[in-house]
C-alpha cells in the first residue's frame, strides 16, 4: 500500500510539471499582449476584464493550446449536445475538456492522501472526474427540454391570438418570443434562432425542421410538422394553429389527469411504509402494554 500511496504522490506530481510547462509555454507574450492592446478600440479598453475572468480566459487559452496538441477535438454529436442544452460558443466547449482534463488530475491529488486502498481511490475518483461533465450535460439537455416542453403550450395560445391579430408567421414568433423572455426563455432562443437562419437565407421549412432536431421533443416535432403541411398545402395558418391549440390543451389535461391517477398507487408505498406502523403503534401499543402487565399481574 506504501507503494501505491508513493506511486500516486509521483502521478500528482508529473501533472503539476505539466501543468505548469503548458502553463509557460502556451501564456501569451509581451509582445503579443502590446500588439492586442494597441489595435483594441478605445471603447474596449474602457471596459477591462477582472482578474477573475482573466485567469479563467487564460486557463482556457492553456486548455485549447494543450487539446490542439493532443489531437482532442469535438465531435458533431458533442456539438448537437451543447447546442440542444442552449450553450453556444467556444466557451462552454472549452470549459467541458477544462474539467474533464483537469478533474482527474484534482481527483489524484485528493485520492492520494488517502492512505487505505489508495489505488482504489485514484481509479474510482479519477473516473468519476472525467465522467461529471458528461452527466452534467445530459442534466443540462433534459432540463431545457423539459422547459421547452412546458412552454410550448403558451406559445401556441400567443401565436393563435397574433395571427388573428393580422400578424404574419414569422413575426408572430418574434412578437410571442419577446412576451415570453422572461418566464419561458428557452422557447424565445428558438423562435430567434428560427429568425436568424431565415435571415441567413434558410427556406423556412429547413429552420423549422432544425428547431425540432435541437429540441427532439414529440410537441415541436408535431408542431413544425403541421407548419410545414400548412406552407406546404396553403391550410389557414390562424385554423391550423387554432386546432393545434386545442389540441394540445386537451393532451395537457389528459396528462394532468393521468399525473393524478397515478398518485393513488404511488402513495401506497409511502402509507405502508411509514403511516401504516405508525398508527399501528399509536393504536395498539397501549393494548399491548396494559396485556403485558395483566399477565405479569397473574403470574406473581
Amino acid at each position: 500500500m506504501t507503494q501505491l500511496f508513493y506511486l500516486a504522490m509521483a502521478g500528482t506530481f508529473f501533472f503539476g510539471v505539466f501543468f505548469l510547462v503548458s502553463l509557460t509555454v502556451f501564456s501569451e507574450s509581451s509582445s503579443t499582449r502590446r500588439v492586442l492592446e494597441v489595435t483594441a478600440s478605445a471603447q474596449m479598453e474602457d471596459i477591462r476584464p477582472s482578474r477573475k475572468k482573466r485567469m479563467q480566459q487564460a486557463l482556457l487559452s492553456i486548455v485549447r493550446g494543450v487539446r490542439a496538441k493532443i489531437g482532442l477535438a469535438e465531435g458533431e454529436r458533442l456539438k448537437q449536445r451543447f447546442i440542444s442544452a442552449g450553450l453556444r460558443g467556444s466557451g462552454p466547449v472549452e470549459k467541458y475538456f477544462a474539467a474533464q482534463m483537469l478533474g482527474p488530475v484534482a481527483a489524484v491529488v485528493a485520492a492520494s492522501f488517502i492512505r487505505s486502498n489508495t489505488f482504489i481511490w485514484v481509479a474510482g475518483l479519477a473516473t468519476l472526474a472525467y465522467l461529471a461533465p458528461d452527466f452534467w450535460l445530459d442534466h443540462e439537455v433534459k432540463a431545457r427540454r423539459e422547459r421547452i416542453r412546458r412552454s410550448v403550450p403558451d406559445a401556441v395560445d400567443l401565436l393563435v391570438i397574433c395571427v388573428d391579430a393580422g400578424l404574419g408567421l414569422d413575426q408572430a414568433m418574434l412578437r410571442v418570443g419577446v412576451e415570453l423572455s422572461i418566464s419561458h426563455p428557452e422557447i424565445n432562443e428558438e423562435f430567434l434562432q428560427i429568425n436568424r437562419e431565415q435571415r441567413a437565407g434558410k427556406p423556412r421549412m429547413d429552420a423549422w425542421q432544425s428547431m425540432a432536431d435541437r429540441t427532439q421533443l414529440r410537441e415541436i416535432a408535431s408542431f413544425t410538422s403541421m407548419l410545414s403541411q400548412t406552407e406546404k398545402f396553403g391550410t389557414p395558418i390562424a385554423r391550423a394553429l387554432s386546432t393545434f391549440a386545442d389540441g394540445m390543451r386537451q393532451e395537457r389535461r389528459q396528462r394532468a389527469e393521468e399525473l393524478a391517477a397515478k398518485t393513488t398507487v404511488k402513495m401506497i408505498f409511502p402509507l405502508v411504509l411509514f403511516i401504516f406502523p405508525s398508527m399501528f403503534i399509536v393504536l395498539l401499543a397501549p393494548a399491548v402494554l396494559s396485556i403485558g402487565r395483566g399477565l405479569a399481574g397473574l403470574a406473581r
